[in-house]
């Protein structure tokens, strides 16, 4: 994530996407007299930090009207302005814009003891959770009554990740002052992201119990008829990752642009610019953007422990995850949601919506080699010149860049250098952060 600064200001936020701050305060980010957006926050931010595969730059591009040169010719592309009205989130910081930004002024992590399974399960320790999220109709916000019956209806086929997603998705309609009746539902849609989803043992343990032998052996010739029955017929809806993208059109009535992406940590901004593009190109004039994902799933720890880096030794949980460090050791798991309301900007302003903030531009890349191994720096760098490109911005005018930072050796190592590949030819160094120090890899 990138921010712009002009030659008055002081360094603002930018990412893969291009946002410029409107409000006072928004989310972990507010805005100085000049206009631009600074980190509010002590401590954890401070080292660079970095991963831009898909990446967000904040800044005002001179016009909505962009000249490209493709395959050498000069091709002028109108694009409606899109602002941010709505913001809400699920986190190990709070569930609230409030709590999560206050956490972040204060320098408090929201890395603990892992709770999510019993001590000694896993070789892991720590881990950033949701602790107060629990899927209750009230961490659902404000509804109308019935949108409160059919969302409690219909928890139970809901995961955690889709009821995360779904919370954050209705707490940002209401944040944008937004419900059903207040827009065109064939001009509203969403774009929404998750990592995979997969099933819990309980949902198999009654019909396995079933298929049992004498010897207490589990006999696979029995499950088509005696296990099978003994599951939910609809057990399946609950890890399908279309499924948020789902429930938040289906509650709130919405027949626009519907997109549902699966991208690991990238999918949130990949979501972000789907949405923006929507809207720039008149498919659309309001998109909930978003995305949701637990890396605290029993599968899924199993998973990460095989094959990733993650954060060990005897420091305390609130500084295991140091992204850039000298002495970083690995990742810390996390989960969350977080979702946004984005508007053509005349809509916005006609209906009298609060603005957070302008998306100025979107880019993504992906690039392998030979072997099959990520070229993640290339992908990174791409990224960040494309978007640049695409809004109209020169590296200069970047004024911040929200990192990956992972807190991965390589992975960190190979973000730093396409970030400086990028901006290493500034008057003034490029500050960069990576807010995974405060609450691990979602």
């Amino acid at each position: 994530s990138v921010s712009q600064r002009r030659k008055t200001d002081r360094p603002g936020p930018a990412v893969g996407l291009v946002a410029r701050g409107e409000s006072r305060r928004s989310a972990g980010v507010h805005r100085d007299e000049g206009g631009l957006e600074r980190d509010g926050g002590r401590g954890h931010g401070r080292a660079p930090r970095r991963d831009l595969s898909r990446s967000l730059l904040t800044a005002q591009p001179d016009s909505t009207s962009l000249l490209r040169r493709d395959h050498g010719l000069i091709m002028t592309e109108n694009l409606r302005e899109v602002v941010i009205t709505g913001m809400a989130l699920a986190s190990p910081l709070g569930d609230s814009l409030e709590a999560f930004w206050q956490a972040l002024v204060e320098g408090r992590s929201g890395v603990g003891r892992l709770t999510a399974v019993p001590d000694g399960t896993f070789p892991l320790s720590i881990a950033a959770e949701a602790r107060q999220f629990r899927g209750d109709i009230e961490d659902f916000g404000a509804l109308a009554k019935e949108q409160k019956k059919a969302i409690r209806k219909g928890l139970k086929v809901m995961c955690r990740e889709c009821q995360m997603g779904v919370a954050v998705a209705q707490k940002a309609l209401s944040h944008a002052s937004l419900a059903p009746g207040d827009f065109d539902p064939e001009r509203t849609g969403v774009a929404f992201g998750s990592d995979y989803m997969l099933t819990l043992a309980d949902d198999f343990t009654e019909g396995v119990v079933q298929c049992l032998t004498e010897d207490g052996r589990f006999d696979v010739s029995r499950w088509p008829v005696d296990g099978l029955p003994k599951m939910s017929p609809l057990w399946l809806l609950k890890y399908l990752p279309n499924m948020p993208a789902s429930h938040i059109a289906i509650y709130n009535d919405l027949r626009g642009p519907n997109n549902s992406l699966t991208l690991r940590e990238a999918v949130a901004n990949v979501a972000l610019g789907e949405a923006y593009q929507a809207i720039a190109r008149d498919r659309a004039d309001v998109m909930i953007a978003g995305a949701t994902g637990t890396r605290l799933h029993p599968m899924k720890m199993i998973h990460v422990i095989q094959n990733e880096e993650l954060a060990g030794g005897d420091l305390p949980p609130e500084k295991a995850c140091r992204p850039f460090d000298l002495n970083r050791s690995g990742m810390v798991l996390g989960e969350g949601a977080g979702a946004l309301v984005l508007e053509e900007q005349s809509h916005a302003r006609r209906r009298g919506a609060a603005i957070f903030g302008k998306v100025l531009g979107a880019a993504s890349s992906a690039s392998v080699g030979p072997k099959l191994v990520a070229r993640r720096g290339e992908a990174i760098a791409t990224a960040l010149r494309t978007v640049l490109k695409s809004s109209g911005l020169t590296p200069e005018r970047i004024g911040h860049v929200q990192a990956h930072g992972l807190a991965t050796r390589q992975c960190d190592q190979e973000e730093a250098q396409a970030i400086w590949r990028v901006f290493h030819e500034r008057s003034q160094a490029v500050p960069v952060t990576a807010a995974k120090s405060y609450f691990g890899n979602l």
